[in-house]
């Protein structure tokens, strides 16, 4: 069996380099909007599970409160150990039985103070238990939506995928657009984007070209992103358009707590709970 952890240690300072650099540029859009908003971070530790095994490892949660960024959350985490024996059959590769895992990761949401500007999710990870693999993505959740960010985000993505597999997008934006669906409100979280899971590493040749995937998920993001955020951060908006935002929150809380399988595997992992929950709105309404 292919010892991992040299490969942990790339992809989670890879996930660092990547979490310093988005928020430094968030912190440049603040300072250009006059505001001096900063990320402030937290560092946190994995707790025992019951069932698995004790503290092992952990991660920093990083949280800016600004002008623009009403509320933007920028977490790293690298933990290992044991899930616990009645989850573990729920993880690619794990069982009661053998329930030894590592995983690190980067994942990001952002909720913005305007509403003509998107709300967004990314988050890209490395997973080992008996398997390895890479997964991740983002999607973009507009209150009020704009074709031209809706083609420019997907555009992004779909030049990211292209370079690494002929089917990737079309692939990725399927599993996206079944994955970010509330079955309940019969609607999508947002306008959509590419998510993937499970991109095995059965060795180095194939780590390296996952990795060099994920690692072009995150550029795509750092590119279009925040050029959407420039572009509509000045808008002037009524509180129709504010209620309609605090409405569309809700349905992004609803989701992430009844469905979203990063929210359960942070829970049951000892994932620190503000980190985990640090993708829910500071605001929202419900009718």
């Amino acid at each position: 069996m292919t010892d991992w952890t040299p490969y942990t240690a790339r992809a989670s300072e890879w996930f660092q380099t990547l979490r310093d650099r988005i928020c430094a540029e968030f912190e440049a859009i603040e300072r250009e909007a006059g505001s001096d908003a900063a990320f402030e971070y937290t560092p946190w530790k994995r707790a025992a599970v019951e069932g698995g095994e004790g503290e092992t490892g952990g991660g920093t949660r990083g949280l800016i409160k600004g002008k623009v960024f009403e509320k933007a959350g920028v977490n790293i985490s690298t933990v290992s150990g044991g899930l616990a024996k009645d989850f573990a059959g729920t993880i690619n590769g794990a069982s009661a039985e053998q329930n030894a895992f590592s995983a690190t990761g980067i994942s990001l949401v952002a909720h913005m103070a305007n509403p003509h500007v998107p709300a967004v999710h990314m988050n890209t990870r490395f997973l080992t238990t008996t398997k390895a693999w890479f997964g991740g993505g983002a999607d973009l959740n507009p209150p009020l939506p704009y074709d031209e960010d809706t083609a420019e985000f997907h555009a992004e993505f779909k030049a990211a995928c292209d370079a690494h597999g002929a089917d990737y997008y079309e692939r990725f934006k399927a599993w996206a657009d079944e994955y970010f669906y509330i079955p309940h409100r019969k609607v999508h979280r947002g306008v959509g984007g590419i998510f993937y899971d499970h991109l095995e590493c059965a060795d180095e040749p194939a780590w390296e070209a996952n990795f060099a995937f994920t690692k072009a998920v995150g550029e795509a993001f750092l590119a279009v992103f925040p050029r959407i955020v420039r572009r509509r951060m000045g808008m002037a908006f009524t509180p129709a358009d504010k209620a309609q935002q605090l409405e569309w929150r809700g349905r992004y809380a609803e989701f992430n707590l009844v469905y979203d399988r990063g929210t359960l595997f942070g829970l049951k992992t000892g994932g620190n709970i503000d980190a985990i929950l640090m993708s829910l709105p500071p605001e929202a309404t419900w009718s």
